[in-house]
């Protein structure tokens, strides 16, 4: 395959821990800026909300009023949409996966029709399903708040937040969309560039917005939707405007059957996976809500403090599904375990090394989003009780992102699925029946992670996942993408 002047990357030779750290590196800062977008929001509505409130000049104002909300109940709002949010966000997400596998399988292969073929596919269905999410996502909002046992002081500004979120959700997707076709070709860079630029336009707007504007929780919500759009344009852009056999041609797109098929083929036990475990967490979410709003807030900063430090490991995760995706499409079968085994190890060093400051700074960290002596408490003691645990997450992170390069998503699915879902919500609810504290609530993450990095060790070793190839050694298309 010919090579332009573009930041493409062949993952296929060359040494693996430089090729998985070349990779890693800018996705993993592309993921630090991507996960600013929510924290900032927490942040600047857990500190700025109520200030302004006391700084208003008026005599008198309404409940309805931005300025007058609680900054401890906004910061268990913000907190209490993330199981929402990512659960819609996890259908496409996963079909996200699906698309990335089949490219850079493809592009490993060396074949660049395909690659053009499934760039255009890929595209004409997310258009497709942007209309779809915006849609159903609005409509989903009270209905899943309730669900939740939303507390009332909670919903309103929840409710908010979530329908401004989902009505520009399109942003989102077709950021992700556009960024996970340049990953996966190897290009880790020039997302890492677009978010640093939109990551810095959602934290001016949020200060704007919530600070001077006296907006709330719809001025944060506003800023994120924004930022998004812009990301997804200038991802776009680049695309439009490449040489490579990934380039976008508007002119004459449609989809090709056999390709549509083979993205469904990873990508919808991906995005199954994803969207159900992220509704189980609505139900954990439900459990944590019965100790009120302070422990809602403690939790909501735990989780934005918990989605910074996890990004190493989902972020290798990344890696290895296009490390695999690339090498199995060349046929190289041993390259790519060896590169498995790398991702895992490198995820479990710097796993380790962030656990000590984390452990010992956690009190510092939460402050960043409430004062609150209460809040801070939970904060803290879900931290130092959770994260010990994420050495044992890494197991199933790396080895799910691997499997699925390899073209096999059922399996894990059906093993993630089993242990975040139908595992931990029995687990939730008889410990919940039995002691009614908050300890084994708390635990409902680790054990889920335990049960699921067993079973997933167990299914590598078996070597059963070598048989899910979507292309030929050769760099055939098998009879799943023939039309």
């Amino acid at each position: 395959m010919a090579r332009t002047k573009t930041a493409d990357r062949d993952m296929t030779q060359g040494g693996i821990f430089r090729a998985l750290l070349l990779f890693s590196l800018p996705l993993l800062a592309g993921n630090f800026f991507q996960q600013c977008y929510n924290t900032v929001d927490s942040i600047v509505l857990g500190n700025f909300v109520g200030k302004a409130a006391l700084a208003a000049d008026h005599a008198a104002v309404t409940s309805d009023n931005p300025r007058t909300e609680d900054p401890q109940a906004i910061l268990a709002a913000v907190g209490t949409t993330t199981p929402i949010i990512n659960t819609l966000i996890g259908l496409f997400l996963g079909l996200s996966a699906g698309i990335g596998v089949v490219i850079s399988q493809f592009y490993g292969a060396k074949e660049e029709e395909k690659v053009g073929q499934a760039v255009q596919t890929s595209l004409l269905l997310v258009l497709l399903l942007c209309g779809v999410f915006t849609a159903v996502g609005i409509a989903m909002v009270p209905g899943m708040l309730r669900l939740m046992a939303t507390p009332a002081d909670v919903f309103p500004q929840a409710a908010r937040y979530l329908r401004i979120y989902f009505a520009g959700v399109s942003g989102l997707m077709l950021y992700n969309l556009g960024a996970g076709i340049l990953r996966a070709v190897g290009d880790a860079r020039r997302p890492l560039y677009f978010l640093l630029f939109s990551a810095g336009v959602n934290t001016g707007l949020d200060l704007l917005f919530v600070a001077v504007f006296h907006w709330g929780i719809a001025g944060a919500a506003i800023a994120t939707v924004a930022a998004q759009v812009l990301s997804a344009g200038l991802v776009l852009g680049v695309l439009t405007r490449s040489r490579g056999c990934y380039r976008i041609q508007w002119r004459g797109m449609r989809m090709h059957r056999g390709i549509l098929r083979n993205i469904f083929v990873v990508g919808v036990p991906s995005a199954l996976q994803l969207a159900i475990t992220s509704f189980s967490n609505v139900f954990v979410q439900s459990y944590i809500n019965r100790f009120a709003s302070s422990c809602m807030a403690g939790w909501a900063a735990y989780q934005k403090i918990d989605a910074f430090v996890i990004l190493p490991m989902t972020t290798l995760s990344v890696t290895a599904t296009t490390f695999v995706g690339q090498n199995v499409g060349a046929g190289n079968w041993d390259r790519a375990k060896q590169g498995i085994r790398c991702a895992l190890a490198m995820a479990t060093v710097v796993t380790g090394v962030l656990l000590v400051p984390l452990m010992v700074f956690a009190q510092p960290l939460c402050t960043l989003f409430n004062q609150e002596p209460e809040v801070l408490g939970y904060g803290v003691y879900f931290i130092r009780l959770i994260s010990p645990f994420y050495l044992v997450a890494n197991f199933n992170q790396i080895y799910a992102g691997a499997l699925r390069g390899a073209g096999d998503a059922k399996v894990p699915m059906v093993i993630m699925l089993g242990s975040f879902v139908v595992f931990r919500q029995l687990y939730l609810f008889v410990t919940y029946q039995v002691a009614g504290t908050l300890l084994p609530v708390a635990l409902g993450y680790p054990v889920g992670w335990v049960v699921c990095s067993g079973v997933l060790l167990w299914y590598y070793r078996s070597g059963r996942w070598m048989a899910h190839s979507l292309v030929t050694p050769a760099g055939r298309g098998t009879d799943r993408e023939r039309e």
